[in-house]
C-alpha cells in the first residue's frame, strides 16, 4: 500500500472521512442515509435547487423515503448544496447521477460528464472518485479517468478512481441499501483497495473485481438478464393469447419447477432507470468493436412494441362495443414504472398515454402514488390522479391497468368498469368486459 492509499484507508475506517454524494435521487439517497445512519457526515451535491432546499428543511421527495429520516440525517451532520466547489472538502466523491438514451437510442453521458467537469477543478490528493451510473464499458477510463488527472494528480498514487455500480430496487422491502452486495472495480489495486475500504463501511458484503471495465459489465449483465427474459415472455404473451391460452397461469405452473427455470412476469413494457435503457448502452459500445448483439436488440424491439400491443388490445376491445377508439374516455391505472413506488422514469405506462392521446383519445390516470403528473423531460400531461370510485370508473369506456398497484381496489375495478384491459394479469377469471393484455 501507497502511504496515500493508507491514509485513506484509515480515514474510512475511523470514519472521519466526509462522504459527498453528487445526486440526490433514488441511488443518491438511500447511500447518503445509511452513510449518516452509521456516523459519517454526509455532504449532498445536487444541480436541482428545490432538492436541496427540502433536504436542509428535513423533507423528502421519494415517497418510500420518510421526511423523518430526512431530518434525522440532518441532525446527524448531513448538509445538501448546490455548491460544486465543496467538494473539495469531501473525501469520497460518489457520482449517482442519470445516464439516459438520447432520441437515437444512443448513451447520453452529458450527466457523468458535465458532474466530473463540475468537480475537476476541485480535485485534490487523497480524495476517491467512484462512479456508481450505469454506463457502457470503458466509460471510468475513456471518460473520467483523463478529467481527474488533467490537474496533475495521478490516478493510484495520491488519488483513487472506481467504479461500483448501484443496485438500488426501490419499494422492495426485502432489501436495503446495507443487504445489497457491491460490486467494485477499481483502475489500479490501489484503488481497488480504496474503494473496498469505503463501501465496506456502509455494505455487508463487498466483491471485488479485477477492473472498472468488469464492473461496468457486471452491471449491463445484471440488467440485460432480465431485459432477454421479460423480452422472451412478452413475446410468449402475444403467441399465447393468439391460441387462447393465459400466459400468466403458464408462467405460474412453470415456476413450480424446483429447478432450471426463473419466472419472469409479462407487462406493458419496460421501466424503471435500468432495464429499459442498459441493454442499449452495450449494443452501442459492442458496434466499435465491429460486434452486433442481435439476441439482445432483438429483446429491446419485442419490449419497446408492448404498449403498441396494450393500445391495439384497446381498440379491439371497443370495436367489439361498437365503439371508436378516437374520442374514448379512457383511464391508464397506475403510471409509476413498477408496483408500489413513485418512481416514474421510463414508465411504458406513459407512452400508452402518449399513443392514446395521438390518437383522439381522452386520456386521464389514477395512481395513489403519483398525485400530480410530475414534470418530465420529455412527457407533458397537466393532470391529477383520479379518485377510484363506482361512479367515477362508470364514466370512462374503458380503463387500462398499467401498473398494478396493492393500493388499488381490484373488486370496485372489477364491478364498475365497462371494459379493463389487463397488462399485469390481476384478473386471472375470463370475463366478458376483461381483456388480457
Amino acid at each position: 500500500m501507497s502511504v496515500q492509499s493508507e491514509l485513506c484507508v484509515a480515514k474510512f475506517k475511523s470514519k472521519e472521512a466526509l462522504i459527498g454524494i453528487l445526486g440526490l435521487g433514488y441511488v443518491g439517497l438511500p447511500l447518503m442515509l445509511r452513510y449518516s445512519n452509521i456516523g459519517f457526515r454526509v455532504l449532498g451535491i445536487d444541480i436541482d435547487r428545490e432538492k436541496v432546499e427540502k433536504l436542509n428543511a428535513g423533507k423528502s421527495y421519494i415517497e418510500h423515503i420518510s421526511g423523518e429520516q430526512i431530518a434525522k440525517a440532518r441532525a446527524e451532520g448531513f448538509e445538501a448544496t448546490s455548491n460544486f466547489q465543496r467538494a473539495s472538502e469531501c473525501d469520497a466523491l460518489i457520482l449517482c447521477v442519470p445516464t439516459p438514451l438520447n432520441k437515437y437510442r444512443e448513451p447520453d453521458m452529458s450527466f457523468v460528464i458535465n458532474t466530473t467537469n463540475a468537480i475537476k477543478p476541485y480535485l485534490r490528493t487523497g480524495q476517491v472518485v467512484s462512479l456508481e451510473s450505469t454506463t457502457y464499458p470503458g466509460t471510468t477510463e475513456e471518460e473520467l479517468l483523463p478529467r481527474v488527472e488533467e490537474s496533475g494528480l495521478k490516478v493510484g498514487e495520491n488519488i483513487f478512481l472506481v467504479y461500483s455500480p448501484e443496485r438500488e430496487d426501490p419499494g422492495n422491502p426485502n432489501f436495503e441499501t446495507r443487504t445489497i452486495p457491491k460490486v467494485i472495480g477499481g483502475h489500479t489495486q490501489e484503488c481497488l483497495r480504496v474503494g473496498v475500504a469505503l463501501y465496506e463501511q456502509a455494505i455487508d458484503r463487498i466483491v471485488p473485481v479485477s477492473s472498472t471495465k468488469a464492473a461496468e459489465m457486471t452491471k449491463l449483465l445484471e440488467n440485460i438478464h432480465r431485459a432477454v427474459n421479460i423480452g422472451l415472455v412478452n413475446e410468449m404473451k402475444v403467441v399465447a393469447d393468439r391460441m387462447g391460452i393465459d400466459i400468466f397461469e403458464v408462467v405460474d405452473a412453470a415456476a413450480t419447477k424446483p429447478f432450471g427455470f426463473t419466472p419472469y412476469y409479462p407487462g406493458p413494457g419496460l421501466g424503471g432507470h435500468c432495464i429499459p435503457i442498459d441493454p442499449f448502452y452495450l449494443t452501442w459500445k459492442a458496434r466499435e468493436y465491429g460486434l452486433h448483439t442481435r439476441f439482445i436488440e432483438l429483446s429491446g424491439e419485442v419490449n419497446q412494441a408492448m404498449p403498441e400491443y396494450v393500445v391495439g388490445k384497446l381498440m379491439d376491445g371497443l370495436n367489439d362495443e361498437g365503439k371508436a377508439l378516437k374520442g374514448s374516455r379512457i383511464l391508464v391505472l397506475g403510471i409509476a414504472y413498477k408496483k408500489n413506488v413513485d418512481d416514474m422514469r421510463e414508465s411504458p405506462s406513459v407512452e400508452i398515454m402518449e399513443l392514446l392521446e395521438a390518437k383522439g383519445c381522452q386520456v386521464a390516470y389514477s395512481d395513489p402514488h403519483v398525485p400530480v403528473f410530475p414534470k418530465m423531460r420529455e412527457h407533458h400531461f397537466d393532470l391529477v390522479s383520479e379518485e377510484l370510485t363506482a361512479e367515477n370508473l362508470a364514466r370512462f369506456d374503458a380503463v387500462v391497468l398499467a401498473t398494478d398497484h396493492d393500493k388499488f381496489d381490484y373488486e370496485l375495478i372489477r364491478q364498475h368498469a365497462a371494459l379493463i384491459v389487463d397488462s399485469r394479469g390481476k384478473f386471472r377469471a375470463p370475463e366478458t368486459h376483461i381483456i388480457k393484455a
